[in-house]
C-alpha cells in the first residue's frame, strides 16, 4: 500500500518557500494508516512533471500531487497528468459553471484563462474544491491512481481530510491507523539516550526513534494497528519505560515546547522570571515572551556586545532582576565561532547561584539557539529540582 507524493512549483526547487504541503500530507497519511514511502518534488515543467508522475504509477498504488492547478499558463499539471496517463484533456462544463458561480458570489472578477481549470483529464474524477476555484481530480489508472490536489495550503489541506484521505482508505483497503508520541529531552546526549533505550530501537511495531535539535532530543514512539485503544496502550507501555529510564531528562510531549513547560511550571510555584543575554539577537527573550505567561516572565533586556566574564553576566542578571522585581533571572552571553563556540549561562534565585562555561563544536550559526536551549534547560531543571526538594 505504497504511495507517493509530487510537490510541484519551481519556487521549492529554488528555495523560496518551505514544502510544508508534504509535511502536512505526510502527516496526514499516518494518521490514516496509508505508507508514505517517497517524495519528490518538481519543478513547472510539464514534461518533466509527466516523467515525475510515470515514475511513481511505476512502484505506487496511489499517487497524490499539488501544485500547478492554476489558471495561469506556468500551472501545467493537469497536461502533465493528462501526458502520464495518456487520456487528453476535455472541458467541463459544469466545472466552468462551478468556477464562475464562486467568483460572482466572492464578489470577483475573472478573466476568461480560469476556462483552464475546468479542463481535466478524460474520464478524470472532479474533486470538488469549496475554498478555492481550482478542482483536484483523480485518474485512476490500471494498477494505481493519480490524486491532483491544488498547492494552496488551506485548499490542499480541506480537500486532503474531506475526499483524499477517504478515497484512498476505501481504495487500498486500509483498516490499521498510525498513532505517534514524541517525548522531548534535554540535557543529555543523543549517544546516552542511545545506551539507555537502543533496545527499543530495534523494534517492528511499535517504532522508536530519534532526532537531535540542538540540545534537544526526540524520542518519537509510532504504533500501527486497527484499534485505538490498544494504539494508546502500546504507546504508553513504552514511554512509561523510557521515562524511567529517562526521567531526569524528559521535560515534554508532542506540541509543547522546553519555553512553554519551563514557564508553566514557574507559574505555578508563583514565580517570576527575567533574562539579560548578549550575541544571540534577543532569541531567548523572544521565545520566553511568545510562551504566553505575561505575568510569569517579567521582561527581558538585550545588550549589545559580549560580556566579559561569568562575574559580569551574574552582576548585569541581579541588576535587571532587581529593576523587573523577579525571583529568578537568567544570563547568557555567547560567542559564535569556529572551530568552537563559547557561552556564560548564570541562573540567579534567592540563595542561590549557577554559573556555566560551555563550548559548542558544532556550524556556529547553531550557536545560539544551542545555547539558549541550555539556558532554557538550567531553568526547568532547576525548577523541577525544587519540586522534588519539597516533595
Amino acid at each position: 500500500m505504497a504511495v507517493e507524493v509530487i510537490t510541484i512549483g519551481t519556487e521549492l526547487l529554488l528555495g523560496d518557500i518551505l514544502d510544508s504541503n508534504a509535511q502536512f500530507i505526510a502527516r496526514a497519511l499516518r494518521e490514516a494508516g496509508i505508507d508514505l514511502f517517497w517524495k519528490t518534488t518538481v519543478g513547472d515543467n510539464p514534461e518533466r512533471i509527466a516523467e515525475a508522475v510515470r515514475l511513481a504509477l511505476s512502484r505506487a498504488e496511489a499517487v497524490i500531487t499539488t501544485g500547478g492547478l492554476g489558471p495561469t499558463v506556468d500551472d501545467p499539471t493537469r497536461e502533465a497528468v493528462a501526458r502520464a496517463t495518456g487520456r487528453p484533456l476535455e472541458f467541463r462544463p459544469e466545472l466552468w459553471q462551478q468556477i464562475q458561480d464562486r467568483m460572482a458570489r466572492w464578489a470577483r472578477a475573472f478573466p476568461d484563462n480560469n476556462r483552464r481549470q475546468a479542463y481535466l483529464p478524460q474520464g478524470a474524477m472532479a474533486i470538488e474544491n469549496p475554498v478555492g476555484t481550482a478542482p483536484g481530480f483523480i485518474v485512476e489508472a490500471e494498477h494505481s491512481c493519480v490524486l491532483t490536489l491544488p498547492g494552496v495550503p488551506r485548499e490542499m489541506q480541506h480537500m486532503l481530510g474531506e475526499a483524499v484521505i477517504p478515497y484512498l482508505r476505501s481504495r487500498l483497503g486500509v483498516q490499521a491507523m498510525f498513532r505517534s508520541r514524541v517525548l522531548h529531552l534535554a540535557g543529555v546526549g543523543e549517544s546516552v539516550i542511545d545506551e539507555k533505550i537502543g533496545e527499543f530501537e530495534t523494534l517492528g511495531n511499535p517504532t522508536v526513534g530519534l532526532a537531535a535539535h540542538n540540545g534537544i532530543i526526540d524520542v518519537r514512539i509510532t504504533a500501527k494497528g486497527e484499534r485505538e485503544a490498544e494504539l494508546a496502550a502500546e504507546i504508553g507501555r513504552l514511554e512509561a519505560e523510557i521515562r524511567r529510564r529517562l526521567a531526569e531528562a524528559v521535560f515534554g510531549t508532542d506540541d509543547e515546547t522546553l519555553e512553554g513547560v519551563t514557564l508553566r511550571r514557574a507559574a505555578e510555584k508563583g514565580e517570576r522570571v527575567a533574562v539579560v543575554e548578549w550575541g544571540t539577537g534577543g532569541k531567548l527573550g523572544g521565545r520566553l515572551a511568545a510562551a504566553g505567561f505575561p505575568e510569569t516572565f517579567v521582561g527581558g533586556l538585550t545588550l549589545p556586545g559580549l560580556a566579559a566574564s561569568l562575574e559580569s553576566v551574574e552582576q548585569e542578571t541581579s541588576r535587571w532582576m532587581a529593576a523587573r522585581g523577579a525571583t529568578i533571572g537568567v544570563g547568557l552571553s555567547v560567542r559564535s565561532a569556529s572551530p568552537a563556540s563559547e557561552s556564560y549561562i548564570v541562573r540567579i534565585s534567592p540563595g542561590e547561584r549557577e554559573a556555566k562555561a560551555r563550548t559548542y563544536g558544532g556550524p556556529p550559526p547553531s550557536a545560539n539557539r544551542w545555547a539558549v536551549n541550555v539556558a532554557l534547560h538550567l531553568l526547568w531543571r532547576s525548577l523541577q529540582e525544587k519540586d522534588l526538594a519539597s516533595a
